[in-house]
């Protein structure tokens, strides 16, 4: 079975945890997107959810950090943060050990892959999850990119990681839903934290919603450090689905520059037919 749903959606822990403090038509207008995506999911009947994002420190540290880390676990716990400060409570999320292995069996033809029976999801994946799965009963796969730790994945890698997965997708007989979560620019925890670089954004966005592989793979880090900040390296987890859906366009459902969230916070799927 190929890929019943893909799409792409912005993580910052302020989207839940400064609600109350943002602008809020930029806010409402954001988070109608995201439930629109989540009527989407739930329209494609997928059998689990894919999340291709990117973890801040939480389970994985400079002693140990896989550039493509996947979860084989029957369940897993989150937030791990404090849920008042996210606004999000603490919850059991279901996965699928067997269809996890198998799938990185078939990915690691391709690419080495860790894994992972142990996980406790951060706001990246929490907070997609509080939009998209609100009662917390469709199982999920984490998947991790190490967009924080030098040497990073080259972008080419998270492509190929990307069109990878969708062999793997294609050769079950599940239905599978896949996001990847990240940025795009941002500088949080920084003097510059707010600053969000709409014009860059947007550009990236225009590439990655036509698929445009080649000048996905030109960003180079220094460039994006310089342009979308320490956190703009999150756009792997956007790379990686662009590979998933390599041949298809997509269409940007929402882009709204949200400062007190610390991010242009994003919406977009890739039409798969």
């Amino acid at each position: 079975m190929a890929l019943v749903f893909a799409g792409v959606c912005s993580h910052a822990p302020g989207i839940t945890g400064r609600a109350e403090r943002a602008d809020p038509q930029a806010r409402d207008a954001f988070y109608a997107a995201m439930g629109r995506m989540r009527d989407a999911i739930e329209a494609s009947r997928p059998d689990v959810l894919v999340v291709i994002a990117a973890e801040h420190f939480a389970n994985f540290f400079m002693n140990n950090m896989p550039a493509i880390c996947v979860g084989m676990a029957e369940h897993y716990e989150g937030p791990i943060e404090d849920e008042k400060w996210l606004g999000i409570a603490r919850h059991r999320i279901p996965g699928n050990k067997s269809l996890s292995r198998e799938l990185i069996q078939e990915v690691m033809n391709d690419i080495d892959l860790a894994y992972a029976e142990e996980w406790k999801f951060d706001h990246g994946i929490m907070v997609p999850l509080h939009f998209l799965t609100p009662r917390y009963d469709l199982p999920v796969i984490p998947v991790n990119v190490n967009c924080q730790g030098p040497p990073l994945i080259p972008l080419k890698r998270a492509y190929e990681f990307g069109r990878a997965l969708r062999r793997a997708c294609e050769a079950r007989p599940e239905r599978i839903a896949v996001i990847g979560t990240g940025g795009i620019s941002h500088w949080p925890a920084t003097p510059d934290s707010g600053r969000i670089n709409e014009v860059w954004d947007r550009e990236f966005l225009e590439n990655l919603l036509h698929n445009r592989r080649e000048a996905l793979l030109a960003y180079r880090d220094e460039d994006v450090w310089r342009e979308g900040g320490q956190e703009g390296f999150e756009i792997r987890t956007f790379i990686a689905v662009a590979g998933a859906t390599e041949g298809c366009a997509g269409e940007l459902w929402c882009y709204v520059p949200i400062p007190i969230f610390a991010v242009g916070c994003t919406v977009a799927v890739m039409r798969l037919s």
